[in-house]
């Protein structure tokens, strides 16, 4: 899944597609001269629709590329990406490459302008989270000119590299381990997931796999914001206090998934008899819990590192394989039932 080659867009193609000069176009992208409203606003929409960025690299080095990657992820205090950066990192420091990372709190108009002002230097490659983009951005990732690698999710077409696991897929493994088990009024609890498109894909698949079992999801409770632990405590007693009958809670991620477990562990619940939990992520941080959450690792770290591989060899004019697909396993710990 290698992306063709092709030259960067210059002011030549905006000038074109808007129908006014260069030195025009100039002038509306640097913000200088007099120019008019209806023809500034032409300009701009035919930049956003090519997905040009501008060059802030001037003089001599404009046909250049200088030695950073682009790396932009949804969040760093979300215990998942610290890991990636770090196998990114661990690839990246033994070549000229340095990452330089940018955070878009999960918003696409916030990844629209962390992504244009990353391009603006003229990065030699772009690590991305995610398949979903706007229009904008994605125009914007097509158009640069240089390798870049959308990463963490494979369920989707990517613009060029891509590395991650099928979301859809663990959640679908999920789900069967928990049928399996003997498990049958099963609650989701996770990120509010418009805007978590992984974790929305992990419950498309634990539905799809309990649908297959005939078994429908009981009940659902979604958060946004705030300590996950605390999440995690406050969504399964809100959840238990409407359905006590539930047998197994499935959270959209380990530290919700810990909260969870702690409240359980504090009002006397049968773990995993009574009723059983898994998270997802594999955060090896919760391993001194007084019971080992079921999970999936996520291949964090490995993720991170591929994809700087696949861009590290990209800027050496390799061809290489840019599709990576890696496959998780579920870890039964101490809060799902053996079949």
């Amino acid at each position: 899944m290698s992306r063709q080659d092709h030259r960067p867009l210059t002011l030549r193609d905006v000038s074109e597609a808007s129908g006014v000069s260069e030195m025009t176009v100039s002038r509306v992208l640097r913000n200088r001269g007099d120019v008019s409203e209806a023809t500034r606003e032409r300009v701009l929409l035919a930049a956003k629709r090519l997905g040009y960025v501008p060059n802030k690299i001037a003089g001599a080095l404009a046909s250049q590329r200088v030695n950073l990657v682009a790396v932009i992820i949804p969040s760093l205090s979300n215990m998942v990406f610290p890991e990636v950066l770090a196998g990114i990192s661990r690839v990246l420091e033994t070549t000229e490459l340095q990452p330089v990372v940018g955070v878009t709190d999960y918003l696409p108009e916030k990844e629209e302008k962390v992504l244009y002002e990353m391009l603006s230097w003229r990065p030699s490659g772009v690590i991305i989270a995610g398949l979903e983009h706007s229009e904008a951005a994605r125009a914007m990732l097509k158009a640069s000119g240089i390798p870049v690698a959308e990463i963490m999710d494979t369920d989707g077409e990517p613009v060029d590299a891509n590395v991650g696991i099928s979301h859809r897929r663990a959640g679908r493994e999920m789900g069967e381990a928990i049928l399996a088990a003997g498990y049958r009024r099963i609650g989701f609890l996770g990120t509010k997931m418009p805007l978590d498109h992984r974790a929305r894909k992990r419950f498309e698949g634990l539905t799809q796999a309990l649908a297959k079992g005939g078994v429908e999801v009981a009940d659902q409770e979604f958060y946004s914001g705030g300590s996950a632990l605390v999440k995690g405590r406050e969504m399964t007693a809100a959840m238990l206090e409407r359905r006590p009958d539930l047998d197994f809670l499935y959270y959209s991620n380990d530290m919700i998934g810990a909260g969870g477990l702690l409240y359980l562990l504090e009002k006397g619940y049968d773990i995993p008899g009574q009723i059983g939990l898994a998270g997802f992520n594999g955060v090896d941080l919760l391993q001194g819990l007084p019971r080992r959450l079921a999970t999936m690792d996520a291949c964090r770290e490995e993720i991170g590192q591929r994809a700087a591989e696949i861009i590290a060899a990209k800027v050496r004019g390799e061809d290489v394989d840019g599709l990576v697909v890696l496959r998780p396993t579920i870890s039964a710990g101490d809060t799902l039932r053996r079949p």
